[in-house]
């Protein structure tokens, strides 16, 4: 099994998840979408498994930034175009487990308690 921690270097969320998996001893490695990218297949495979909805970051500034008619009527392919094309918009972080077999669990945002009960 392999652990990934997706997100931005910078954000004050992504420092408090890494330094959570740093001090249980969890081994992970990290994916700053923002400056290595994040691909359309991956976002699919995110989003078919907790939805496009819990992936866009609705809260953060770039989303608000946008224009109300791209805000407006989402769909999957709008919501994943946006997110490909401003990374910034992809909720922050995505633990992401592979197994051996393939594609693993997720775990969208941070909460102490989720990654607890995951991780003891």
């Amino acid at each position: 099994m392999a652990l990934t921690i997706y997100g931005i270097k910078n954000c004050d969320t992504m420092k408090k998840a890494r330094a959570w998996l740093e001090a249980k001893g969890v081994d992970h490695s990290f994916h700053d979408y923002k400056t290595a990218g994040i691909d359309a297949a991956k976002l699919q495979a995110w989003s078919k498994d907790v939805g496009w909805e819990v992936l866009i970051n609705r809260a953060g500034t770039t989303f608000r930034k946008l224009p109300d008619d791209q805000k407006e009527g989402l769909t999957e392919a709008r919501a994943i175009a946006l997110m490909l094309a401003q990374p910034g918009m992809i909720k922050r972080p995505i633990l992401e487990e592979t197994l051996l077999e393939g594609h693993g669990a997720l775990l969208v945002g941070f909460k102490p308690e989720a990654y607890a009960a995951r991780f003891g």
